[in-house]
């Protein structure tokens, strides 16, 4: 069965990869509408996710908790919105996919960011923010799978928290710039972006280290918890 689900796995994220490039190539040779490239890449990034979510048959049981747990990410993005860009979601989101495994993670972080930007603002980076944090989850997903971050591993689990944020969610939301600001970018490179994003991912990593290491543990051991109880 592992071994399915590993296949499986890597099916699906090849798909998301070559939906992708497929995307960059439509952008720079066809249609340069930032709505329609950003709904086009919701859409590629979710499709073998659900797919795969579909065909595990989960639990209705699964699906409230997996929905609360979005709700807890969507609450905790509102109750730091004075603190600019110190946000726990993006924890809570990875901590969704390691209890529930990467697809779940992928769900939560798309629909968590989706229904927080009814407070934050709806525009067309909220497909780029739906995507980001959607891999975020399914990273975490996958790194929970393989054992190499779990509760037991607390310092470990923090700290790649934060590097996935600066290693993908930030640079995915700093790509968007040169989608959504085509043409008014003049003469600045693709590096002077990304370098320009790193204070705000280095405090979005921070809050996620802080969030992984005080709450990974404790809302672990009380979902797993539920789980078994409830045979989910």
């Amino acid at each position: 069965m592992q071994g399915k689900s590993l296949k499986r796995t890597v099916v699906y994220t090849a798909m998301i990869v070559l939906a992708v490039l497929v995307l960059i190539i439509f952008w720079k040779f066809g249609n340069r509408n930032h709505y329609v490239f950003g709904t086009l890449l919701v859409i590629c990034g979710m499709l073998p996710v659900i797919c795969g979510f579909e065909k595990k048959r989960s639990q209705a049981r699964e699906i409230v908790l997996i929905s609360v747990m979005s709700a807890l990410a969507i609450v905790s993005r509102m109750a730091f919105a004075i603190v600019p860009h110190f946000k726990p979601m993006a924890g809570i989101i990875m901590i969704t996919g390691m209890a529930f495994g990467p697809t779940a993670g992928f769900i939560s972080g798309m629909i968590s960011l989706l229904i927080s930007n009814f407070a934050f603002a709806q525009g067309p980076w909220t497909p780029w923010q739906m995507f980001a944090f959607g891999i975020a989850g399914f990273v975490a997903g996958l790194l929970y799978d393989k054992g190499i971050i779990n509760e037991k591993k607390r310092i470990v689990t923090a700290i790649i928290g934060g590097i996935i944020v600066v290693l993908f969610v930030g640079p995915i939301m700093d790509t968007s710039t040169f989608f959504l600001a085509d043409g008014m970018m003049g003469d600045v490179t693709p590096w002077a972006i990304y370098l320009s994003g790193l204070p705000v991912n280095a405090v979005h990593a921070a809050a996620t280290v802080v969030t992984l290491f005080l709450l990974c543990p404790p809302m672990l051991e009380r979902i797993n918890r539920i789980k078994v109880k409830y045979e989910i």
